[in-house]
This record gives structure tokens, C-alpha cells and sequence, in this order.
């Protein structure tokens, strides 16, 4: 059963998520329901909904978009069929025919690709299709939401009667314009209408020459309107025939009401599937707007989301072109509860209200911003404590109000809970809040109830460090610039940079140290170390991220040179190529020039066309064996160069590692110097160099300038003894 109070839903700002959803819909009902969406109790119902957004969403990128959904309300109208003997009005029969038109396409797309869409055809099929509505309506109203001529046998004949009787009308009036306009006694306008009848604009000095009735007269009093007396008679004869008209559109309005009436149920689930459509298609629209999926939900307790952006200050974001910086955060058994502390203005309570948001929307059928590889179960509860928290309306404290807060929490905290908590603790005297506060988080930690909270208290960082399931975070901090990075770290306290923000923002440096002395040394220590690692794990991160760029731009250039090389190697057997070819014909050139020079001198053709055979011949035979001969040597080379190669790589790796055993042995056997006060030393797995000013029990206190700190002996390294 799942429990979520109005305090949690404005903590976590959901009614502007829901004012969101209620701008994208397109209906007058589809805003009322999203602005009432609520978690929804039953798993099976929720993943039903989850299915029916994430199949509206791929819509948007496939080439079956769902059809029209839109329709006018027509609540008030419908409940007219429930009043016996009353009647509906013409544009509203051509309302409920549009209503039942688009109910039946959209049920009809839906059994066509049901494949695609098979939740929302699991939806649809709970509505009845049928082609009756439109069929009656249509047999009486057209289009345009006039009854039509043949609704009825007697409207049919009174219309043509009513046609009749206008042509009439106007064949009378036609001779009247003539026969006056020809005397002069008309104005230059000649006609007029008026009470939808058409009139002789007389001049007013003739207007008793003209007979008719007067139906007024202009503002001037210069015009005087006049219905001809000869189309008087025809005049009433239509106003009657009008009459008898209204009066058969009234029937056959009451007999349509009659047919439609018993469709009232129908169409009444007709605009409730069509609004449910439209709140579908509104989360739809909204998850596309925010990148959102349908992340894994499982029966395991585990909630992790990568990469998880916080909805509302995304799109604020994306409208002001500023980055959003997304969080991974993981709670299962084994991690249960996170302790995240830092500076103000570092991303805090943002991380603490991105998970509650996103695990609240997706409770009430919401994609949401997270990587795909993301997962969750669903929490029977989620309470929350975050902002502040003054009741003026009881008088009561932020501390007061808080405290009775926790008591909620401690009556309905069990192991399906999610606690969101923020500045845990404060509101009371740090010592005597602080130790409070670390009851309470004892206790729900005992509960196994999941949470994350945010706090300054030092006890709360060292309890979650202490408790198995527990475990501490930091936002990351730039080390130089104490600018906020916006980074959620896990497995760390992160110092609230107390002093450093303090002087960042021009306080002056002597009541910075002023409010050091007040304050216990320990604190000062203790908050001080923690700075220090952040600041670490700060440059640790930048120089990671330096590595991978470093080593990506590596394997590019290797890449490269490979490519290279191989050109080069391709440029070279070809030129040998080029000169194998060049020496061969120096060589042909030199025998047929010494070939030449012999029969120049002894003129002997027998001999000269002997040696020119035997050339040739030796020629033909080279190129039979050189082909052969030619790749075998080349695949000797290749393996005598590969050989050579991995030799000399295994003789180069063989040195490395002699030289590194030697190294190791050498500081092995190298004399340990037992470090004495005034020493230079260093942790063996740090890099800061301080001072020993005292040894006591085998612990030394450095002074590394700045703060102090007592190390064991063994954890030390001698680095050097000043000379006297």
C-alpha cells in the first residue's frame, strides 16, 4: 500500500512536473486528470501505464504516428440525454458524431498495429466500437450542423414551400424597386435589410407616396425604410412557413435525442478513453522533452540511477542554453544509506531531490531522465524533510516542526521506505541536535529503510562511515577555485569548506584565524584532512580524465603511424622495383652496344645473331625462376626481421626486469632511518612533507604548516634530517 503525503509531492515540487503534463495536453478533461495524478498503488496497473507512455514515445520515431485524439468536451451536454423530453441541439449532435468518429479511427489504428502498440490496444479493446452514433447523426445533420432537407417528409415539403414564397418575395420586391426607383423616390443606396427583411430606402419627403409598411428609418431621418405592401402578403406567409419549419426541426431534434440517448454509457467511455490517451500522449511528449525511458523495475531491493537529471532544472536549464550535470547514485541492502555533506551551493539537495522526483514520477506513471542501463523497485513509502520547514499557521519552530516530522517518519518507517532528509539535524544546538539526529538515523538504519540525507554534522559522517550499510558521499569541489563540479562521489565525507569559502569571499584573513582559535582544534583538524582528500580525489580526477585523453590521442597517433609506415614500406619495394628494373636494362643496353661494336669491326652476322639469342634466352629463363625464387626470398626476410624484432623486445623486457628486481632488492636491503623529532617525513602513500614536533607510544605529531596530525611510525617515510 503505498503512502505518499502532500508535504513529500511539494517537497519534491511535483505539482510543477504536473502543471508541465497539464500544458502538453491537448483536451479540457486530459488537464484535469494530469493535474491529479497521484502514485499509483497497484504494480500491475502502473506498469501498464509505464508500457502505454513508452509505446506512445516510440511514435515519435517510427512511421506509424497514432492518429487525432483531440475532441470538445461535452460533459454538460451528455447529461441533457438523462432529462426525458428534453432535446439536444444541432452542434452538439455534430459534437458527439466528431467524439465517436475519432474514438472509432483510434481503436481501429490500434487493432491494425497492435503489434507496435500492444498496451494501448489492451486499452482500447475495453471500448465498444460501433458506426451507429455517426450513421443516425449523419441521416439528420450534415456537416456543417444543419438538419438536413430529407430528415423528414415534412420538412422536406415546408422548405420547398419556404423557396417558393422567397421567390416571390423577391419578384414583388424587384417590381416595387423598379416602379419607385423610376419616380425618384429612392435614395442612392435604393435597398436595405432590416429584421432580416429587405426594405425600399425612400427618401423621406416621398415616404407617404410609397406603400408599405415602415420598419424605420436612418439616423438621420433622411431615409425611411419601407416594406413594399406587395410583399407584405408573402412576407407573413413566410414568417409562418419559418414558424411550422422551427417547429418540425424541434421533433425531429427530440426523436434524435431519443436514438442517441440510450449511447450515453458510450459515449461517456468514449471521452474518458480519448482524455486517457491524451494524458499518455501528454507524458509521451513530455519524456521526449527530457530524454526520458522506462528504466528496469525489479523485484530486488536496489535502486540505481546513471546518469540521472533532475527534470524540472533541465528544462530550465535547456531554455536558458546552460548545462545540466547529471548524478549516479546507488542504494541496495548492502549500501542503504548515503550521508552526502559538502559546502552550500555544491548540488546537495539537488541529488537529494533528483532521486526522490524521479522514483515519485515513475510511482505515478512517468518516464524518466536516466541512463537505459538504470533500475529500481517500488517504495511502499516516501517521506521527505527538505526546505524550510517553519509552520507559522501551528507556531511553531523550524526545530519544533522538524521534530515532529520525525516522529511521522519513526511511526511509518519499515524496510519499503525511501527517507529523503536535508540539513539533517539542524535547528538546535549542534551538540545536543547532532547527537538527536544520529539516534534517529541509527534508527531507521535498524528499520532497513532506505534514505539519503544531507548534514554538516561531523558525528553523522563518522556514524555512516562506522555502519556497515551506510556509507558517506561529497559533491566535488574545484581545489583551486572552491568552485562546485557538481559531482556526486560516494564513499567519502566532504568537508564544508568552512574557512576557505569564507575567505574566498573577501573576509579578512586575521578573523578567519580569530574564529579557528574559538572553535576546537580537533574540528578544525578533523575538517581540515577531510578538505585535503577532496582536494586529492579533485586532482586525482582531473589527471584520470588527463590519462584517458592522453592515451586516446596515443592509440590515434600509433594508428597513424602504422598507416605510415606501411606506405613508406609499399614506396620502397616499388622504387627497388624501379631500380631492379633500371639495372636490367643498363645491363641489355651494355651487351647490344658491345654486340654492336663486334659486328662493326668484323662483320660477322652468324655470330652477332647467335649472342643475341643466347641474351634472350637467358632473359626468358630469368622470369620462369626469378617469380619463384623472388618470393622465397622475400618470405625469408620477412621471418628473419620478425625474429630479429621479438629478440630484441625480449632482451629489452628482460633488462627492464632485472633492472627493477635489483631496484627492489636495493631498497629492501637499503638501512631504515628510525625518523627523530625535527625530522622531514611523509605518509608512504602520500605526497606531503612535514615536520616531526613530538613522538609519544610510537606516534609522531607532523606539522604540515597549515594543521597537524599524529601518524604511527610505521606509516612514515624519512625524506631528510636538517643539517645543524
Amino acid at each position: 500500500m503505498i503512502s505518499i503525503n502532500d508535504k513529500t509531492l511539494q517537497d519534491l515540487e511535483f505539482n510543477t512536473v504536473l502543471h508541465t503534463l497539464s500544458g502538453l495536453c491537448v483536451t479540457e478533461i486530459g488537464k484535469e486528470k494530469s493535474l491529479g495524478i497521484s502514485p499509483i498503488k497497484d504494480k500491475e496497473e502502473l506498469m501498464d501505464v509505464l508500457l502505454q507512455t513508452s509505446e506512445y514515445l516510440s511514435s515519435f520515431s517510427n512511421n506509424n504516428a497514432l492518429p487525432n485524439h483531440g475532441f470538445e468536451t461535452l460533459t454538460n451536454d451528455l447529461k441533457m440525454l438523462s432529462i426525458e423530453d428534453s432535446f439536444l441541439e444541432t452542434i452538439t449532435f455534430r459534437k458527439i458524431a466528431t467524439l465517436s468518429e475519432t474514438a472509432n479511427q483510434l481503436i481501429l489504428f490500434l487493432k491494425k498495429f497492435q503489434e507496435y502498440y500492444p498496451k494501448l490496444q489492451t486499452r482500447a479493446n475495453q471500448v465498444v466500437y460501433t458506426k451507429s452514433i455517426i450513421q443516425k447523426i449523419d441521416e439528420v445533420v450534415d456537416k456543417y450542423g444543419i438538419i438536413k432537407d430529407n430528415a423528414s417528409p415534412e420538412l422536406l415539403d415546408l422548405r420547398r414551400s419556404i423557396t417558393v414564397v422567397r421567390g416571390k418575395i423577391n419578384q414583388s420586391f424587384g417590381m416595387a424597386l423598379s416602379q419607385y426607383n423610376s419616380l425618384g423616390y429612392l435614395d442612392d443606396i435604393k435597398e436595405s435589410i432590416v429584421d432580416n427583411r429587405r426594405v425600399l430606402a425612400v427618401l423621406a419627403m416621398y415616404r407617404k407616396k410609397v406603400k408599405g409598411s415602415i420598419m424605420g428609418s436612418s439616423k438621420t431621418g433622411s431615409i425611411a425604410y419601407i416594406e413594399p405592401e406587395t410583399t407584405l402578403k408573402y412576407s407573413r406567409e413566410l414568417s409562418n412557413l419559418e414558424y411550422e419549419e422551427r417547429e418540425e426541426i424541434t421533433k425531429i431534434l427530440r426523436r434524435l435525442t431519443h436514438d442517441i440517448r440510450p449511447f450515453y454509457e458510450l459515449l461517456m467511455e468514449y471521452q474518458n478513453f480519448l482524455s486517457d490517451i491524451d494524458v499518455i500522449a501528454g507524458k509521451a511528449k513530455y519524456a521526449y522533452k527530457i530524454n526520458a525511458i522506462l528504466p528496469k523495475i525489479t523485484d530486488t531491493k536496489r535502486l540505481f540511477f546513471r546518469d540521472a537529471y533532475h527534470p524540472i532544472l533541465f528544462l530550465t536549464n535547456k531554455s536558458k542554453n546552460e548545462p545540466t550535470f547529471p548524478q549516479t547514485i546507488e542504494l541496495k541492502n548492502e549500501n542503504r544509506i548515503i550521508v552526502i555533506s559538502g559546502p552550500n551551493a555544491g548540488g546537495k539537495t539537488i541529488s537529494l531531490k533528483t532521486v526522490g522526483l524521479l522514483q515519485l514520477m515513475l510511482q505515478c506513471g512517468f518516464l524518466i531522465p536516466v541512463h537505459e542501463r538504470s533500475e529500481t523497485f517500488l517504495f511502499d513509502r516516501i517521506l521527505t524533510d527538505i526546505g524550510d520547514n517553519q509552520s507559522i499557521e501551528n507556531h511553531l519552530s523550524t526545530y519544533s516542526y522538524r521534530l515532529k516530522n520525525m516522529n511521522y517518519f519513526l511511526k511509518r518507517c519499515n524496510a519499503k521506505t525511501l527517507f529523503l532528509i536535508d540539513e539533517f539535524g539542524t535547528g538546535s544546538d549542534p551538540e545536543l541536535g547532532g547527537a538527536l539526529a544520529e539516534t534517529f538515523l541509527e534508527e531507521f538504519y535498524h528499520r532497513e529503510a532506505f534514505g539519503i540525507i544531507t548534514t554538516h554534522y561531523s558525528n553523522l559522517k563518522i556514524l555512516a562511515n562506522e555502519l556497515p550499510f551506510a556509507s558517506n558521499a561529497n559533491m566535488l569541489f574545484d581545489e583551486k577555485s572552491l568552485e562546485p563540479m557538481y559531482k556526486l562521489v560516494l564513499g567519502q565525507a566532504g568537508s564544508s569548506f568552512t574557512f576557505e569559502v569564507a575567505q574566498k569571499n573577501g573576509i579578512p584573513y586575521g578573523l578567519i584565524n580569530r574564529a579557528k582559535k574559538k572553535i576546537e582544534k580537533g574540528k578544525v583538524r578533523f575538517d581540515k584532512t577531510i578538505a585535503t582528500l577532496q582536494k586529492e580525489r579533485s586532482k586525482l580526477e582531473k589527471t584520470s580524465l588527463i590519462l584517458k585523453e592522453e592515451e586516446n590521442k596515443a592509440r590515434e597517433e600509433s594508428k597513424r603511424m602504422e598507416h605510415i609506415n606501411a606506405r613508406i614500406q609499399d614506396k620502397l619495394e616499388k622504387y627497388q622495383e624501379l631500380y631492379d628494373s633500371n639495372q636490367r636494362l643498363i645491363y641489355l643496353g651494355q651487351k647490344l652496344d658491345d654486340l654492336s661494336e663486334h659486328y662493326f669491326t668484323k662483320k660477322d652476322k652468324k655470330v652477332i645473331i647467335g649472342e643475341f639469342l643466347k641474351i634472350i634466352e637467358i632473359e626468358n629463363s630469368k622470369k620462369k625462376k626469378v617469380s619463384v625464387k623472388e618470393k622465397k626470398e622475400k618470405e625469408k626476410i620477412v621471418e628473419a626481421i620478425v625474429k630479429e624484432v621479438n629478440t630484441k623486445v625480449e632482451e629489452i623486457r628482460k633488462v627492464k626486469k632485472e633492472k627493477k628486481q635489483k631496484a627492489k632488492i636495493a631498497e629492501e636491503n637499503k638501512p631504515k632511518v628510525i625518523p627523530i623529532v625535527g625530522d622531514r617525513v611523509r605518509m608512504i602513500d602520500g605526497k606531503s612533507v612535514g615536520t616531526i614536533d613530538a613522538i609519544e607510544r610510537n606516534k609522531a605529531t607532523v606539522n604540515y604548516g597549515i594543521f597537524t596530525s599524529k601518524v604511527s611510525l610505521e606509516a612514515l617515510e624519512f625524506v631528510e634530517r636538517p643539517k645543524n
